[in-house]
């Protein structure tokens, strides 16, 4: 039993490594890359939709009501990046059900890599809000010997991100494992399930708090 994906290796060769993690990651953007065109390949503006248009419908006027909600802006300049990010996650953590399926989002090193891309894009929407010395100035609030403060409290919030949706669903993982070697009938097919809906809300949480992240950034310039 890994604890990780990062410890499952598929194939190595001196500095050059094959793991779990790249390969389940490559795994989750090929589907959602094939989906994405399958779904959107024959887009129609005719009263009768195909269940496909009507379910992407759905999902992004959610995702568009969920990011107007946290932000009280129009999502259309967030909508890429918070979709993707959501629609990752969440299909990372429902294709647990697969037998041999291992999370890529239970592995430290992609949930570094999914903060360390919300990190970029707090300064990316600031910069194009207000302009690069519009949003230097929000470090400098309310004093300037608040600078060091300020810096920290961003890395901070970051680090955390990462590290909170890595715990639970590793966490998960290691439950139902556990659960599956005392109980191997139905109590961790329960478990499984359940954190399924942990892994969906897990996406959410990371989802919705990057985009506060960036609209409190973006709120801070308004007010300078």
């Amino acid at each position: 039993m890994e604890i990780t994906p990062d410890n499952i290796i598929y194939w190595q060769r001196e500095w050059l490594t094959l793991n779990a993690t790249i390969v389940f990651t490559w795994v989750v953007m090929a589907i959602l890359v094939l989906g994405s065109w399958l779904v959107t390949r024959n887009l129609s503006v005719k009263p009768k939709l195909s269940r496909w248009q009507n379910a992407l419908e759905i999902i992004v006027e959610t995702i568009n009501n969920q990011i107007r909600d946290a932000s009280g802006r129009e999502p259309t300049q967030f909508l890429p990046f918070i979709g993707t990010l959501f629609l990752f996650i969440c299909l990372s953590n429902i294709l647990t059900i697969v037998p041999g399926y291992q999370p890529p989002t239970g592995s430290l090193s992609t949930t570094a890599a999914l903060a360390l891309c919300v990190f970029v894009a707090v300064p990316w929407f600031g910069i194009r809000d207000r302009g690069l010395i519009g949003y230097l100035k929000q470090y400098l609030q309310p004093t300037p010997f608040m600078l060091p403060f300020n810096i920290i409290g961003e890395i901070s919030r970051i680090i955390s991100l990462a590290i909170r949706l890595f715990g639970n669903i590793m966490s998960g993982s290691l439950l139902v494992a556990i659960l599956l070697s005392l109980v191997p009938l139905f109590f961790p097919v329960v478990m499984q399930a359940f954190g399924i809906v942990v892994g969906v809300i897990q996406a959410y949480v990371f989802t919705i708090l990057s985009m506060v992240y960036i609209a409190s950034g973006m709120r801070a310039q308004r007010k300078t």
